[in-house]
């Protein structure tokens, strides 16, 4: 049995008091943002053939699914920062994992922070925002947003116990770090996603009548690709198929995906490497799914689901092989979508929606059902609309967009039937949606006047300036 021993005991960022609403808990509702580590939308049902998220599918049934759903920049920290602040990428200037949201924008008035001072008990327990500052707790402080966003946060790490791999390698030879999956010893709670379920459940239990706004970050299914050995028996081996090009798949342009040092490592990968890395996501989703389970319970057991608005979200999607590439970072439906699911209290449960949605459109939701005024100008719409009517459009485009360095980005518009994607350097791709789910075929130049209305249809998000 090999044996790894990942991370020590997690750190509470507490603010020196916490203040009390005033006995208006029944007016305000409660918000629970939970949200998962680049889980990817499987088409809005999350490919119960394949994935198994029971509890997914629970709150399903209770809210509204949106199978249409995109973020505004397919990293972590630019995609957190975007959604917190309910601005595009292109306004908040962020579009690295270094840059915190607040030296960009000292001043933001962040979404928890909105209902956090107007008498929301706020805490943060995992992933919201993207987790830094190392083992400095005055930065981990300072990345979590501690006081402002919230009136505490705190992030976890495995136990050793669950540091330990049953089994489990690196698929890339130690080429790539955190290319690596393991089945680990112990429990759920030997892992963070397990500590982070059973803070969110106590806290719940704790504010009791008190309005709260409570974010719940699970680590999974991200890198490393570690869980509880039981969620991989889930996932027999060979019950697995890796996914496959077709061989007339467009060439993409080189900086579109498939670059740098992760194009070269997993070019190297075979059939094999590919079933092991895909079994370690599903066992990962899996485990996730039960956490969230955890929290769905403590809903029921305290009767809240009729005064809290439930907010499931990935922060970006993900590629599980398409076009040999295994991250998120690009301009794909792989990668742009992501799932969303929304239960809030007076809404019909077991909706699915088709309508194009966009993850700056949650600030204005919540501010929408707790009642509160925006404190600055809306970058999305309120989804009240699309809750009580799935086939109701709010929006007939969703924006991403990524940098690649200083001197060359993309930027893409999805609309009902279209994909198209221009580069700074010219560059344009275009895919038919009816006819190429997948993305496969570039067929820009057959398609001149597509290219030519989405290519106008660009210019009404705001401009992106490198450096800003």
């Amino acid at each position: 049995m090999k044996t790894i021993h990942l991370f020590l005991a997690g750190l509470l960022f507490p603010l020196a008091a916490m203040p009390t609403a005033a006995g208006e808990g029944a007016s305000k509702p409660n918000v629970l943002l939970i949200m998962a580590d680049d889980l990817r939308d499987y088409g809005g049902a999350f490919t119960r053939d394949v994935v198994k998220t029971p509890n997914l599918d629970r709150l399903r049934a209770r809210g509204t699914t949106f199978e249409r759903a995109y973020v505004q920049y397919p990293v972590c920290n630019p995609s957190r920062c975007s959604m917190m602040a309910g601005l595009r990428a292109e306004q908040t200037g962020i579009v690295n994992n270094t840059d915190l949201l607040r030296s960009k924008m000292p001043g933001i008035v962040t979404l928890p922070q909105l209902c956090k001072d107007a008498g929301w008990q706020a805490h943060a327990f995992g992933k919201i925002y993207h987790l830094g500052g190392g083992k400095d707790a005055a930065e981990k402080a300072k990345w979590a947003d501690v006081g402002r966003s919230w009136h505490s946060a705190r992030d976890y790490r495995a136990t050793r116990t669950g540091g330990k791999l049953i089994e489990g390698r690196n698929v890339t030879g130690g080429e790539l770090d955190w290319c690596a999956w393991g089945a680990a010893d112990g429990g759920d709670d030997d892992q963070p996603d397990g500590q982070i379920a059973a803070a969110t459940v106590a806290m719940i239990g704790q504010l009791g009548d008190k309005p709260w706004f409570i974010g719940c970050g699970f680590m999974k299914p991200h890198d490393p690709f570690i869980a509880p050995k039981k969620y991989f028996d889930l996932y027999p081996p060979d019950s697995l198929k890796p996914w496959r090009d077709p061989a007339d798949l467009t060439p993409a342009p080189p900086q579109a995906v498939g670059f740098g040092a992760y194009a070269e490592a997993f070019a190297k990968l075979n059939d094999q490497d590919w079933r092991e890395l895909f079994r370690a996501y599903c066992a990962g989703t899996s485990f996730m799914d039960a956490q969230l389970g955890r929290v769905l319970d403590a809903l029921d057991k305290h009767r809240l689901w009729d005064k809290t608005l439930v907010i499931v979200v990935g922060d970006h999607g993900y590629h599980t092989g398409e076009r040999k590439w295994w991250n998120k970072n690009t301009l794909f439906e792989r990668s742009c979508r992501a799932p969303l699911i929304i239960a809030a209290p007076g809404m019909k449960g077991g909706q699915v929606s088709r309508s194009l949605v966009e993850f700056v459109d949650l600030y204005p939701t919540v501010a929408d059902f707790c009642g509160l005024e925006m404190p600055h100008a809306a970058a999305g719409k309120s989804l009240r609309p699309v809750l009580e009517d799935p086939a109701a459009a709010i929006k007939d485009a969703a924006f991403t967009l990524v940098a690649r360095g200083p001197k060359l980005h993309g930027r893409s518009v999805r609309s009902a039937r279209w994909r198209f994607t221009l580069w700074s350097d010219g560059q344009t791709e275009l895919y038919d949606h009816d006819r190429d789910p997948e993305e496969n075929h570039n067929v820009a130049k057959a398609n001149p006047e597509v290219v030519a209305a989405l290519g106008e249809k660009l210019k009404s998000v705001p401009p992106y300036e490198p450096g800003r």
